[in-house]
């Protein structure tokens, strides 16, 4: 594989995109390169990007985790592949770090949001089973992209507010989950 090159994050307002088929391999190509840079590490593919055919940003979202200790060690690891903490307002504290960049493949230029978060804690779990429902469940995800859908048709076009105008419908869901 070719060394990856991750260029600085490319600011977009929040917008609606078709699944588009590229992403998952687009994933692939980061995680080897985020777990080939440090075996210490754990990549995985989150967030619509993720999920066959969800609609959605278009930001590839990766969670890298790291053992009991090890943040400095993933917080390296990334900004050696080049990838930038996380600009704006309200960005996630450096105990819980964003990292994001953009990576230039496959003819276009994807965004990246990279959450590093200790392996197998509370939120890496949810992460993932959130992930899994919207896998498993075509209504669950088509409730999805029409509430985000639905949250740019109110105008919303500021990515953080997008965030937290989803963020109800992943409770909600995560609730669900939490109690079958």
């Amino acid at each position: 594989m070719s060394t990856v090159r991750i260029q600085p994050y490319e600011v977009k307002p929040a917008a609606f995109l078709l699944y588009d088929e590229r992403w998952p391999r687009v994933a692939s190509i980061l995680i080897e390169a985020i777990e080939n840079r440090d075996p210490l590490l754990r990549a995985e593919h989150v967030g619509s990007t993720s999920v066959p055919e969800c609609g959605g940003k278009g930001v590839i979202d990766l969670v890298v985790t790291y053992t009991n200790g090890d943040l400095a060690v993933a917080k390296a690891a990334l900004a050696k592949l080049g990838f930038q903490p996380q600009h704006g307002r309200d960005p996630f504290p450096e105990s819980r770090p964003m990292r994001e960049g953009c990576l230039t493949t496959l003819g276009s230029i994807f965004r990246v949001h990279v959450h590093v978060i200790e392996r197998d804690c509370e939120e890496h779990r949810q992460l993932v089973a959130f992930r899994d429902a919207l896998r498993s469940d075509p209504s669950l995800r088509r409730a999805y992209e029409a509430d985000k859908q639905r949250i740019l048709a109110s105008g919303v076009t500021d990515s953080l507010d997008y965030c937290y105008a989803k963020g109800e419908f992943i409770t909600s869901t995560l609730s669900v989950i939490a109690k079958s």
